[in-house]
């Protein structure tokens, strides 16, 4: 058993090493070479912390532990002598009187220029998730395969890759600005929000939610809302991701099996949560400007988060919200659940019309839950054999486990 001291040192790296890499990227214009030296820093503490105790500011020690290594590094290469004469000249060791007199604003420059680094275009979005993870959710290889589902050599390589791409491309440690910072950000947002969503709904696997995926995605996402507090949709997508986070528990029944929305013990959500929730969101209205994507569909979790029970859900603002967000993201999946919406709130008629027309749609002939809905409907018509038959096709194109037990559980229901 791992001893109180190592438990607490990892406690510490989960919280630091998003600032302590962004710190050192920026002073080496390197981000492996800092997360290297950040690790250096984390091996050192866990020599010494259990032996002497841990810092008052384990962060400030973390930092200047680090910023030595990266000293004697650049010593010993000459090549590097100019970048260290002028490194070691202008830069001071963090203290923690140092922190006290105000580096805040620097740490959130910092950990803004890092999460724009890894969710750079020049990579796969496999790549920014991976390399995301591990530099600002501090997250190991290891940890990161599990959620993903994949070896962990596979996630090493996105990771060494990723790194080896930033250095060959060049890529400079630094926020972009302007109309770039705004199609940047949305990458960003993208990286963050399918993080989220594969914890909320795992895609494939033996388990329908991965709650520490959706932990590590609502922390950068709190991360980014404090360091970009002026962009409505960032808190657009805290909220959705707060409020959906809320329903975590109620989603499984106790074997593991999932439970949907219509039947979840509402008095289980997490009201906590669905507060912070629904003051993001208040954040992104109050900043002025139309709300995105991200803020439409918080505003939609919140209709359900207000409803007391299913039978209470104001569905024709649903559908409507749908409808501007068809607007602004005009997408197939948005119509699929816009028909649901439409037949909650008008009939099960009405939402088939919608669904028969995407049925056309080449991007959704592989997606699972256009037969499901498809299903759904058609069984509250009384068309008991269609809507069986499309149960069955959806379990057959689902990767999830406990999703495809449920679709056949519901066609031999049926």
């Amino acid at each position: 058993m791992r001893s109180a001291a190592a438990q607490r040192i990892d406690a510490i790296w989960r919280i630091e090493s998003p600032k302590l890499i962004a710190g050192l990227a920026r002073m080496v214009r390197d981000v492996g070479l800092a997360e290297d030296l950040a690790q250096d820093a984390l091996v050192i503490a866990l020599e010494r912390w259990p032996e002497v105790g841990i810092p008052d500011n384990p962060g400030a020690w973390l930092m200047t532990t680090a910023k030595r290594r990266a000293i004697d590094l650049l010593r010993r290469n000459k090549l590097r002598d100019k970048k260290y004469e002028e490194f070691g000249r202008g830069s001071v060791m963090y203290t923690e009187q140092d922190l006290d007199r105000g580096m805040d604003g620097e740490i959130r420059d910092d950990l803004l220029r890092l999460i724009f680094t890894t969710c750079h275009p020049v990579l796969s979005q496999e790549a920014r998730v991976a390399l995301t993870l591990r530099l600002l959710g501090g997250l190991t290889t290891d940890e990161i395969a599990h959620a993903f589902l994949v070896a962990e050599s596979t996630i090493a390589q996105r990771i060494v890759r990723a790194k080896k791409t930033l250095n060959e491309k060049r890529v400079a440690f630094e926020a972009p600005v302007g109309e770039e910072f705004k199609e940047r950000l949305s990458t960003v947002l993208e990286v963050i929000y399918l993080m989220f969503n594969e914890g909320y709904t795992a895609t494939s696997g033996g388990n329908w939610i991965r709650p520490l995926l959706c932990q590590d995605a609502l922390r950068l996402g709190r991360m980014l809302a404090e360091i970009a507090p002026e962009e409505p949709e960032v808190h657009g997508l805290v909220a959705l991701m707060e409020i959906q986070s809320s329903r975590l528990k109620t989603r499984i029944g106790p074997h593991g099996e999932p439970i949907l929305l219509m039947d979840q013990n509402r008095a289980q959500w997490d009201q906590l949560l669905i507060r912070r929730g629904l003051i993001a969101l208040e954040r992104a209205r109050a900043l002025g400007r139309p709300l995105g994507p991200y803020a439409l569909q918080a505003a939609i979790s919140a209709c359900h988060a207000s409803a007391r029970s299913a039978s209470e859900t104001d569905w024709a603002r649903i559908a409507a919200l749908y409808e501007a967000l068809s607007r602004v993201m005009p997408s197939p999946v948005v119509e699929l659940n816009r028909a649901v919406a439409i037949a909650m709130a008008f009939g099960p008629a009405f939402g088939l019309q919608i669904v028969d027309h995407l049925m056309s749609e080449p991007s959704m002939k592989g997606y699972h839950l256009l037969p499901s809905v498809r299903g759904d409907l058609l069984a509250k018509m009384d068309r008991i054999e269609e809507a069986r038959q499309e149960f069955e096709r959806a379990a057959s194109l689902t990767h999830n486990e406990r999703e495809r037990d449920l679709l056949l559980k519901r066609a031999a229901e049926l």
